[in-house]
């Protein structure tokens, strides 16, 4: 449906008779104390039928952790685009125009906007958080070389197809359904029954699928939905509420960016003996899930490398900009670039291939194992990866021959880089690693499925159903996976941390399971013998030598009063964290994977093109490996737009300046290099008993794309070998051209 462009998203929904439309007044003032919002002239303009504003709410504060959100700005504006002023009125577009209508007197106050603003002033929105091993000053100390530097990583905004929609539809007894374009329906029902003072069973949330979501409509679409749900209690009548894309940009939050500070003692050979990394996100004015990104940033600091003597501090930058949130990697990129370009200067000052520090700091098998989080590597497959990598790119033959080439040009240099990933799965919130399903078998042999995930392009559904039809031995036609509902399975947890598939898929195997316990007994009663072994398989029921249509025997087991139907219910073993001592087991297990990107820069402009990428990736079992190559290709995407192209940018005053497509440069088919192969690293499967034996994708290919922004820094330093330092991210063809020209920039 999604390839046909048949697949119906909330905007494709047909709405009732007089729903009426929503749209917001958003504030031009990054901080300022409001004296009034004037709503006069708006109120007059043409179907308008009215208008909210912070007063109007009794439950005004909404948020993912704590609820510290106004759904509108009430006595000050926090951040530039803050909504305001909601406009109510019969059509999309009258909505929008009288939302330009509504003025504000706002006394401006001076805007903490940027990391460094935020670090001097001490605007925190919580304690620093720290994670450590050994004793990291000593081994510095103590150290015959050592390290010392900073980088800036820039955010990122979601562009995901579909913007921000909801519709609530008030029904009877003073219920609703609320449509929403959301990761976390659960979430939204919980706020939505918050804001209107009712209990949760009056709310109904469905997301048949979203048009992509990457994190940000993991908290970011409950404010939507309330607001529309305040109309509609208060009209009775249907609202519906859809942003455009400038809004949607100014008034979401993005991907945090983060600024690292770094101090490594190392031996001559390159191995890391102690290390201090320093990471302060611009987390926004709110707390959203902040907390947990900068955590798991901390937690991936280390990625694939044993630090011995280590110490990781976060600090949780309070800003007057949208309040940052989840976004696919969810702090564990910024963690990883931080040690990769590490890495990466160990290399230089030694004068070494990187590949060699690489290696030579690596996790192992048997000792040095231990992350500086406390939780033991106990699958690491990160050598073998890497060396199956290096001989299937050619890896040592490709850097002899950019060694030649650069010496044989002056102004055009090439580069190359290995970077590895390593991945760690699970909620590192604990509660939220849990999952329900509700599996209906009817009597005509079809099956239907509800379970708590949500489908947002990532083949969730499918890989759902896939489990249930195998349990059963039937087709996968034979299986239909209805719209997330939260009517059908409650208190889920959100569609992220990529274990969509290992949460969902096991509660429903686990529902399949018990529906099969009651099938197996009846038919060893009714078609069998003592010693029959039962099988489902090839859309028959096998009992001994009898084999009957499943069909069939599904409807010969109703009409002997059989149950056909059951919930399932997983959570996730063996995690624990100490969130105190920050010591424990916050994953499962950990996802591993690689990749060698080259490129070549005009040392002249700046500008750059990627050649070739080779990518070996891990993904356990794979459920459905043209979905799992799907996610990894577009997982590295996402990830070099990051890195290359994707700038964010605020004025002084704290206005954000890039919200389209003319200055916001996300990748095109024309980024993609011609030489791009993609391999599922093969025969190997989860240790953990996850679903099949599978792997988590979502998340980890993003990282892959680290590689990319490290052949970038290679070439440069081609260039010129005395430029270790002072590549920041994104590299776009400015960053690169004043790296290369350093005098200019200063």
């Amino acid at each position: 449906m999604h390839v046909q462009g048949s697949a119906a998203y909330i905007d494709d929904m047909p709405v009732p008779k007089g729903t009426l439309h929503v749209a917001f007044a958003l504030s031009d003032v990054a901080y300022g104390k409001i004296n009034k919002i004037d709503i006069t002239v708006a109120k007059k303009a043409d179907g308008v039928h009215s208008i909210l504003l912070a007063k109007d709410i009794e439950n005004l504060y909404i948020g993912a952790i704590k609820h510290d959100e106004p759904i509108l700005a009430d006595k000050e504006v926090l951040f530039y685009g803050q909504a305001i002023a909601a406009v109510l009125a019969d059509s999309h577009d009258n909505a929008r125009k009288a939302a330009l209508l509504v003025t504000s007197d706002v006394t401006e106050l001076e805007a903490v906007v940027t990391i460094d603003q935020a670090m001097a002033k001490k605007s925190f929105l919580d304690e620093p958080l720290i994670v450590s091993i050994g004793d990291s000053n000593k081994a510095i100390d103590s150290s015959k070389n050592k390290l010392n530097g900073s980088i800036s990583i820039g955010g990122q905004e979601h562009y995901y197809l579909e913007g921000q929609v909801a519709l609530a539809i008030p029904t009877e007894d003073n219920e609703m359904v609320v449509h929403s374009s959301t990761q976390n329906p659960t979430e939204v029902q919980h706020l939505v029954a918050h804001v209107l003072d009712v209990p949760q069973n009056a709310i109904e949330v469905v997301t048949r699928r979203m048009g992509g979501g990457f994190g940000g409509k993991e908290t970011d679409s409950s404010q939507l939905a309330c607001v529309c749900a305040i109309f509609a209690q208060q009209t009775k009548l249907s609202i519906k509420a859809r942003l455009s894309r400038k809004d949607d940009i100014l008034m979401t939050g993005k991907r945090h960016d983060f600024k690292a500070d770094y101090k490594v003692g190392y031996a001559d050979d390159g191995k890391i003996l102690g290390i201090e990394i320093d990471l302060a996100a611009r987390c926004g004015y709110s707390l959203d899930l902040s907390k947990a990104i900068v955590s798991r940033a901390l937690f991936h600091a280390d990625n694939a490398y044993f630090m011995p003597n280590a110490t990781f501090r976060g600090f949780l930058c309070k800003t007057n900009t949208a309040s940052n949130t989840a976004f696919r990697g969810f702090g564990g990129p910024q963690g990883m670039l931080v040690i990769e370009n590490i890495i990466e200067e160990i290399a230089m000052n030694i004068g070494v291939d990187p590949l060699e520090i690489r290696k030579l700091n690596y996790y192992q098998k048997e000792t040095n194992n231990v992350t500086p989080y406390d939780q033991v590597v106990e699958d690491n497959i990160i050598n073998e990866l890497s060396s199956e990598l290096v001989e299937d790119s050619k890896y040592l033959a490709r850097r002899q021959s950019i060694e030649d080439f650069n010496k044989n040009n002056k102004y055009l240099k090439k580069g190359l880089a290995l970077s590895p990933v390593k991945f760690g799965i699970s909620f590192t919130t604990q509660l939220l690693n849990q999952a329900g399903a509700l599996v209906n078998v009817y009597k005509d042999g079809s099956i239907y499925i509800n379970h708590g995930g949500t489908e947002m392009g990532q083949g969730l559904f499918i890989k759902v159903a896939q489990v249930v039809a195998n349990e059963f031995g039937v087709n996968l036609e034979r299986v239909k996976v209805s719209a997330t509902s939260t009517s059908k399975v409650p208190n889920t947890s959100p569609t992220a941390a990529s274990s969509g598939s290992d949460l969902n898929g096991m509660a429903a195997r686990e529902a399949c399971l018990r529906i099969k316990k009651n099938l197996t007994i009846f038919a060893q009663n009714f078609y069998g013998e003592d010693n029959d072994i039962i099988e489902f398989k090839d859309s028959y029921v096998h009992v001994g030598k009898k084999k009957i249509a499943f069909d069939e025997f599904v409807s010969t087991a109703y009409l002997n009063r059989v149950e056909l139907f059951s919930n399932g219910f997983y959570k996730t073993p063996k995690i624990y964290f100490d969130a105190i001592k920050q010591k424990g087991r916050p994953f499962y297990y950990y996802s591993y994977g690689a990749c060698v990107s080259e490129v070549i820069v005009d040392c002249l402009t700046g500008e750059y093109k990627l050649l070739a990428v080779d990518i070996l990736h891990d993904v356990g079992a794979s459920l459905n490996p043209a979905i799992d190559m799907g996610q990894i290709v577009g997982g590295y995407i996402q990830g070099m737009g990051w890195l290359c192209s994707e700038e964010l940018k605020w004025n002084d005053s704290g206005a954000l300046l890039t919200m389209g497509a003319s200055t916001y440069k996300i990748p095109a088919i024309g980024d993609t290099p011609e030489h791009f192969e993609v391999k599922i690293k093969p025969n190997i499967s989860n240790h953990e008993n996850t679903i099949h034996k599978s792997k988590a994708v979502g998340e980890p290919p993003l990282m892959l794309a680290i590689s990319t922004w490290l052949a970038i820094k290679n070439a440069i330093y081609n260039a010129d070998n005395n430029n270790k330092t002072g590549l920041n991210a994104p590299a776009n063809f400015e960053q690169v051209f004043f790296s290369l020209n350093k005098n200019l920039n200063s």
